[in-house]
């Protein structure tokens, strides 16, 4: 787990908000801040698709950041900023076990849980915190490391200034 501060807080927020470089992730929760707090629980209801639309939508447990998105703009967008907000995304069963294949990890995919970024901003500052969850107990932390590693890579890939604290 590392935590990244994020240098230009204008940049990352478009590109979160507005871009498309966060849409492959799931969208486990968001809380925002503004004159309330919204709470959005970026669980899937049963029963709100039906099976040939979640199939047709690949829709699974959890919302793509890309279908929540445009709902968590629309609290932030205006002439005031918010006063707080954290989202947790998700990478998805896919690009986990893509993840998987391609680093060193001694754990199966079926093993790991999550692969997550906490992103968070309060106080005119914005971070974003790695994290993993895994079924089994291990002492080994490769996947922890690998995943900091790629979270990193893909900040720098997307030209998303950032500093480890």
């Amino acid at each position: 787990m590392i935590a990244l501060k994020i240098e230009d807080i204008k940049l990352f927020t478009s590109k979160l908000f507005l871009g498309e470089v966060f849409d492959q992730f799931l969208a486990k929760e968001a809380v925002i801040t503004t004159f309330n707090t919204f709470t959005i629980d970026g669980a899937i209801r049963s029963g709100y698709y039906s099976k040939e639309e979640q199939e047709e939508m690949n829709i699974g447990q959890l919302s793509t950041w890309s279908m929540m998105k445009p709902f968590c703009f629309s609290l932030i967008k205006g002439k005031r900023l918010p006063i707080s907000f954290r989202i947790i995304l998700q990478m998805s069963k896919d690009g986990t076990e893509r993840f998987l294949a391609s680093r060193q990890v001694p754990l199966a995919s079926d093993q790991v849980k999550g692969l997550y970024i906490n992103i968070r901003y309060e106080e005119d500052k914005l971070a974003c915190v790695t994290g993993t969850s895994v079924s089994v107990f291990t002492l080994d932390k490769t996947l922890d490391e690998e995943w900091d590693q790629a979270f990193k890579g893909f900040l720098k890939h997307n030209e998303i200034p950032f500093l480890e604290e």
